[in-house]
């Protein structure tokens, strides 16, 4: 049997345990870096933070694609139209290729001008423009890799992206030891070595992803369409992908205000914070996969008109992701001090950061309300409601609590982290009361076919 013919067993665990594997192994390749890094420097690491802090800004750009993507492939699949789908696939790589490349070169041209908006601390500025330079301005890497990898999830197959992801990251561990360590004669290049390791890393990937998306296709990719755009597609794709990208830019964008904020309180709060958000990622990575794998079942079952199996579907997978999460939030608390000795020995940032780990118990089950909800909410198409809310709740809780707790009331970082257990409670709570409404069940856009 060809590997065209093959179908995937679409079933929560099958799709969710690789791309847990796959969310793990990105969050291990960043923290790959950051580990390496703090062997070097504790500069080094808060300067790769913040030009993180923008690259994740960049990622969203991408995701918007992305997103429509995944949403639009499933649907139509769900509706037995493997022809649109693959047209669909086709037309949003060509999409968030052009549009990888234009910020790729804003991020070349602009980097340290953006970076000096952050009012990022003098002695961190050289370091972090290098490595916001390398990685920046080769996103659009990024972008190609996050629309293939999401075509080929919406098909059922996320092990090939997990062994994918596997492949990046053992590269990019490698050439990190190669570039701060210096074996074997060579450089000794630090943050710039690492940037360079990541962008290498990247590059590999997307060869073998193109290959793998070839493969595994069902019907023949309709390449002439790469950079031809047809209407139906890009205004489905629109529809969906900007109030998507609309939800996470306003995440992201109070995100680096807060980061701002941070940076006033200086190089060691900024530190605490990355270490700690660091170790954080890993105990919300449950909630993530479990979203990624609902959307993705919620998307086939809305293309098919089950709507009622599409609400409960929603509903399990909430109730797990907050029983996981919770319970990995207890266990990293009660080790939250040997962890965050991983990064540092500094005294005052240890005790900082197991703090902020500790309020991670009551902030985990409000995230994976949003996490879960959301994604189950762009897979029906109502993509417009989580922006509203979001962007109510990011900017009028998040930042204004932060900067009132955390500046004002002189509270620091657990001032900032109250602020946002705030927000991620109040935007879940709107999330769920917006699916049990079942409003959602009028937004599929199986009825608009290709022409």
């Amino acid at each position: 049997m060809s590997t065209k013919s093959k179908k995937q067993k679409m079933t929560l665990v099958a799709l969710t345990w690789p791309i847990f594997i796959e969310i793990l192994l990105y969050m291990l390749m960043g923290n790959a870096d950051t580990l390496m890094l703090s062997q070097y420097s504790d500069e080094s690491v808060a300067a790769v933070g913040v030009s993180n802090q923008v690259l994740s800004l960049i990622i969203v750009m991408f995701g918007f694609v992305a997103t429509g993507t995944a949403i639009l492939v499933t649907q139509n699949l769900g509706a037995k139209q493997e022809h649109a789908a693959a047209e669909i696939s086709i037309v949003s790589l060509g999409a968030n290729l052009v549009f990888g490349i234009l910020l790729s070169i804003g991020i070349f041209l602009f980097s340290k001008p953006i970076l000096l908006m952050m009012d990022l601390p003098p002695e961190l500025l050289d370091e972090a423009n290098s490595y916001l330079l390398i990685v920046g301005g080769f996103s659009f890497v990024q972008a190609f890799i996050m629309t293939i990898g999401a075509v080929i999830r919406s098909y059922g197959f996320t092990k090939d992206v997990m062994y994918i992801t596997i492949g990046m990251n053992i590269i990019n561990v490698i050439g990190n030891y190669l570039f701060i360590f210096g074996p074997f004669g060579f450089p000794v290049l630090g943050v710039e070595g690492v940037a360079i390791s990541t962008t290498v890393s990247r590059f590999i990937g997307l060869a073998i992803a193109i290959i793998v998306m070839i493969k595994r296709i069902p019907v023949e990719l309709p390449f002439h369409l790469l950079f031809r755009f047809p209407k139906v597609h890009v205004r489905n794709l629109l529809k969906i992908g900007i109030p998507s990208a609309g939800e996470q830019l306003s995440y992201n964008t109070s995100q680096m205000v807060i980061t701002f904020f941070i940076a006033t309180l200086g190089t060691e709060a900024l530190t605490s914070k990355v270490y700690a958000q660091n170790l954080m990622m890993f105990i919300f990575l449950f909630s993530i996969a479990i979203s990624q794998g609902t959307q993705i079942l919620i998307g086939y079952l809305i293309g098919a008109k089950k709507y009622e199996d599409a609400y409960h579907r929603c509903l399990k997978s909430l109730r797990l992701a907050i029983i996981i999460s919770l319970s990995a939030a207890i266990l990293f608390s009660f080790f939250a001090k040997d962890l965050m000795k991983l990064f540092t020995s500094n005294e005052d940032i240890i005790a900082l950061g197991s703090t902020l780990i500790l309020l991670t118990i009551i902030l985990e089950p409000g995230r994976s309300f949003n996490l879960v909800i959301i994604n189950s909410l762009r897979a029906t198409g109502d993509v417009k409601f989580p922006v509203y809310m979001g962007i109510l709740s990011m900017w009028g809780v998040a930042v204004t609590l932060s900067y009132l707790l955390g500046i004002t009331f002189g509270l620091g970082l657990v001032g900032i982290w109250i602020a946002f257990i705030a927000d991620e409670w109040l935007r879940g709570l709107l999330m769920l009361w917006r699916w049990r409404s079942k409003v959602w069940v009028r937004h599929s856009f199986v009825e608009e076919k290709a022409v």
